[in-house]
């Protein structure tokens, strides 16, 4: 049941929503009461008087009499306008809030990755970027393999700037447009990354965007390239040249029926259909994915081609397992990429390395993994690893 409250209160509810403003629209007035699930104000919207426009009410007291549209400003509501005297013939005019935007000078363009390798979709998501039309896309494919690493580096190559997003089921139209925020005591309205990217003809990057929840439908004009407005500044905000808005996600906005990828959401229908391509991102092929390892062990100084051939074929079984169904989990380009770096961090022990990123996952999945991984490369033993770490502990203990 809607709230009934005072005047006073309903005032302090729209400076605290919309700022110092003296006029104020139908739309406004509907979002404060249902926000705050309060009774419509009968004595604004119903007051003749008040009306100076189609939908639009002045938030000021009138002199005594009969008012009318003509009549004076004589004293303003006391907790929305200054307490200046205001000239009778002086039009009321609404005074925007202060605004925080991104430092125009700051550059957004994302720097290059030393060795990256372009694989995939490098070649399509290049031409979007690179021709600067409006041109939305959605990228889907299992985690891990390189959708967000690409869109950073296609825009660090076509020196475009990027605004990254990442999406949870908590992000919602404050997160994303805008909203006020308490700076050194003062409120003031902060551009969110979509308005920021918009303003800067940036490419947005919605990242694990089927995590969202319907809260993301307030996207729905910047997917059709359209102009944004504003309603708690009364600004408009259009895109300038070459902006544009790129999606990552694990699923196709239909949900995860396996319950791979807890959290994701089935999405709106609607929002969906925004999206003018939909891509799908594989993991690499083996010559490629064994140049991307390659490149890492590199930048340490280290050269194991054998071994990187060995955990290219091993993920290469996995992943065919996984794809028939004998397993439930599966190792991404990324976790290759994190045993690398485990290779070159703890004195080149291949097992040691791949016992400490395999431990994200359950005792049997690890176990599992490991045994594929003897079968490939049979120079190593798992037990000998383990002792030998245990042993280290002990020592350490005792010194």
């Amino acid at each position: 049941m809607a709230k009934r409250i005072d005047r006073t209160e309903f005032l302090d509810k729209v400076r605290f929503e919309f700022g110092a403003i003296r006029e104020i629209t139908r739309p406004q007035v509907l979002d404060i009461c249902e926000k705050y699930n309060l009774d419509r104000p009968n004595w604004l919207l119903n007051d003749t008087a008040r009306r100076i426009g189609r939908g639009v009410y002045e938030l000021i007291e009138h002199s005594a009499g009969k008012a009318t549209k003509s009549a004076k400003v004589t004293k303003p509501f006391p907790d929305l306008a200054p307490k200046t005297p205001v000239e009778p013939t002086v039009a009321v005019a609404m005074v925007a809030p202060s605004v925080l935007s991104h430092n125009a000078e700051l550059s957004l363009v994302p720097e290059k990755a030393t060795g990256y390798v372009p694989f995939g979709n490098f070649a399509d998501v290049r031409s979007i970027i690179k021709s600067r039309k409006f041109y939305p896309a959605y990228i889907t494919g299992l985690s891990g393999n390189g959708k967000t690493m690409m869109i950073e580096q296609v825009c660090a190559q076509e020196k475009r700037e990027l605004v990254r997003v990442n999406i949870t089921i908590e992000t919602d139209e404050d997160d994303l447009i805008g909203g006020f925020r308490l700076v050194n005591g003062e409120t003031v309205w902060q551009d969110g990354p979509v308005i920021t990217a918009m303003n800067r003809g940036a490419v947005l990057l919605l990242d694990e965007v089927d995590l969202g929840s319907n809260k993301m439908m307030c996207l729905q004009p910047v997917l059709e390239g359209k102009s944004v407005y504003l309603k708690k500044t009364n600004r408009v905000v259009h895109p300038a040249a070459g902006f544009n808005v790129i999606a990552t996600a694990n699923t196709k906005g239909k949900g995860s029926d396996d319950g791979r990828f807890i959290g994701t959401n089935v999405m709106n229908e609607a929002f969906l259909e925004r999206f003018s391509i939909t891509m799908e991102q594989e993991y690499p092929s083996a010559k490629v994915e064994s140049k991307i390892l390659n490149n890492v062990l590199g930048a340490s100084g280290i050269e194991a081609s054998d071994f990187v051939d060995k955990m290219v074929t091993w993920a290469d079984v996995i992943r065919k397992s996984f794809y028939e169904g004998a397993l439930s989990e599966i190792i991404s380009t990324r976790r290759l990429v994190h045993i690398c770096e485990a290779y070159a961090i703890f004195g080149q022990n291949k097992v040691k390395a791949i016992e400490l990123c395999l431990n994200r996952f359950d005792v049997d999945t690890k176990n599992a993994f490991m045994e594929l991984y003897k079968k490939v490369d049979e120079t190593v033993d798992p037990a000998p690893v383990a002792e030998q770490a245990s042993a280290e502990a002990t020592v350490e203990v005792a010194f």
